[in-house]
């Protein structure tokens, strides 16, 4: 297998709103909120109307772009056996995405993920983790990441306990580790963790401007530059309108943004960004090609309401 994703299963729920609701709940634009209450989290939704529901999660996201990109992929991630576990897990199979774990009844329900999209296309996320956020290093099949010249891991899934548990599990049998940082304020969490893990246990780190800025505490972008090329590893970053830059040693490549496009919902536009980059890295291509790749495949994902093609 070319990849195998690691990540939190959650299901997206899409809807539209003007940006006095995200002002009214107390959100802050673009980012990502975690809610561990789930009336909190219903009442929330109660008041919207829906434009789409589809498997999602961050990195399950990339591995489906992988997988439509002609790669052998699976993915594991925690769903319980309700509605939306058997929906999420009928989503990857439809996209020839091998799935490696047996749902059953959990306390928790499968995770949900309200994406809210303000008029300037921008999405704010509101996560009810539900059984997503219990993964365990018993359901990390050790065979499957063995068998995968990659393992592919989101910064949402890291936290205390059973989740550090599977991280560690997946990454110490692993051939080879990529990364996504995920969100700013999922750095910020978990700061010194995570730049342990970019220093000593990550082969490529994804993420954006502002999340690696965070991560090393940078005044600006040239000290980015400098503490990637003395890391020596694949760091890929986008840089939104200044398109996207990987640093390798002393090699940095830049690729601009596509011009013109009619951009529709930012959702995804870094999951796809990774599949692209991705699937240009397991098959040989440059760095410049592979950067390419990924700027295409997040192209065209925020041309339309959702984080999957």
């Amino acid at each position: 297998m070319k990849i195998l994703g690691i990540g939190n299963a959650i299901v997206d729920v899409i809807c539209k709103v003007d940006d006095n609701f995200i002002t009214q709940n107390d959100l802050t634009k673009s980012t990502m909120k975690l809610i561990f209450d789930e009336s909190e989290f219903k009442k929330l939704l109660s008041n919207l109307k829906i434009e789409k529901t589809i498997s999602g999660g961050s990195v399950a996201n990339s591995i489906v772009g992988i997988s439509q990109l002609g790669n052998k992929v699976g993915f594991i991630g925690k769903v319980c056996d309700d509605d939306l576990g058997s929906k999420y897990e009928v989503g990857l199979k439809k996209e020839n995405v091998e799935y490696f774990y047996s749902k059953k009844k959990e306390k928790l329900p499968t995770g949900t993920c309200l994406i809210l999209i303000t008029p300037d296309s921008e999405r704010t996320m509101c996560t009810f983790l539900g059984t997503a956020g219990k993964i365990s290093e018993d359901d990390v099949d050790i065979n499957a990441i063995k068998n995968s010249e990659i393992i592919f891991l989101e910064g949402y899934l890291w936290d205390e306990g059973d989740p550090k548990k599977a991280f560690d599990k997946a990454i110490n049998n692993a051939n080879k580790v990529a990364m996504s940082l995920s969100d700013q304020f999922c750095v910020d969490r978990h700061k010194p963790h995570f730049l342990d893990l970019v220093k000593n246990k990550i082969d490529i780190t994804f993420g954006n401007e502002q999340e690696i800025t965070s991560l090393i505490n940078a005044k600006n972008f040239d000290e980015v530059i400098n503490f990637s090329k003395q890391l020596g590893k694949l760091i890929v970053l986008t840089r939104g309108e200044k398109g996207a830059i990987a640093i390798k040693k002393d090699e940095v490549v830049e690729c601009g943004i596509q011009k013109n496009l009619k951009i529709v919902d930012l959702t995804g536009a870094g999951d796809l960004f990774a599949a692209g980059f991705l699937h240009g890295h397991v098959n040989n291509f440059s760095i410049k090609e592979s950067l390419q790749k990924g700027t295409e495949m997040s192209s065209k994902v925020i041309q339309q309401i959702g984080a999957r093609l």
